[in-house]
């Protein structure tokens, strides 16, 4: 006998529901993961947003939290899960999970720990997702790029890592903001590996120190540049 809630509502569609045509992974759900989950939502860039990280009490919160304000947004759907299987068929996966970088210590000394965490976040992405282009916030970034790419086997134009886009956005602000002009209307780039050696003719650590202190962390302009790269994605 049906129950009065089966006869109350009714399903507007019982058939097999279609693959998302552009969902988005996000590994890591700490501060940078989160800013640029938030940036993917608010720019319209999946119809399917997933997250993946191992303290789950955390992920399920970051989650909820998500899915509570989805009545203001347009990505019909947000899942999470530390079960890699919730990636599945997505087309862009951004990689920001990873060891933090303690104060004084440099990227590259990050580099074994991350290394370890990536042999087994790596495999799982494509396993579950073959297809996708992978983009790498996670430090030192330069070296997690070239471990994914090796990691992955995927060809090198779907393994990209957010390099100095950081530096290049604040080296244009900066010298737009002397110039008394918009940051638009003034183009540069910050060469190098993103760390202490990338454009050293550009002091700006003290810069990058004081933004650090008082905010705790660069992750909403971090997550905005990431969400940035792509629409240089789509064209590839």
């Amino acid at each position: 006998m049906a129950s009065v809630l089966q006869k109350l509502i009714t399903p507007l569609f019982t058939g097999t529901p279609e693959p998302p045509r552009n969902k988005v992974t996000v590994v890591g759900v700490g501060q940078v993961g989160m800013a640029c989950a938030v940036s993917i939502l608010l720019r319209e860039l999946a119809d399917e947003l997933a997250l993946v990280d191992v303290v789950e009490d955390k992920l399920k919160g970051e989650m909820m939290d998500l899915q509570h304000g989805s009545l203001f947004l347009k990505t019909p759907k947000i899942v999470a899960d530390k079960d890699y299987s919730v990636t599945a068929n997505s087309r862009i996966v951004v990689v920001t999970a990873g060891v933090r970088q303690q104060e004084g210590e440099s990227r590259l000394n990050l580099v074994q720990r991350n290394v370890n965490i990536f042999k087994h976040i790596i495999p799982q992405i494509v396993r579950y997702s073959p297809d996708c282009i992978i983009i790498v916030v996670s430090n030192p970034v330069d070296v997690l790029t070239y471990v994914t790419w090796k990691l992955s086997g995927l060809p090198k134009h779907r393994v990209i890592g957010s390099g100095t886009n950081l530096d290049s956005a604040r080296f244009r602000f900066l010298m737009a903001d002397k110039l008394g002009i918009h940051s638009s209307s003034f183009n540069g780039w910050i060469l190098g590996e993103h760390g202490d050696t990338s454009g050293e003719e550009f002091k700006n650590r003290y810069l990058i120190q004081e933004i650090i202190c008082l905010s705790s962390y660069l992750a909403l302009f971090c997550g905005c540049k990431v969400t940035n790269l792509f629409f240089n994605v789509q064209v590839m």
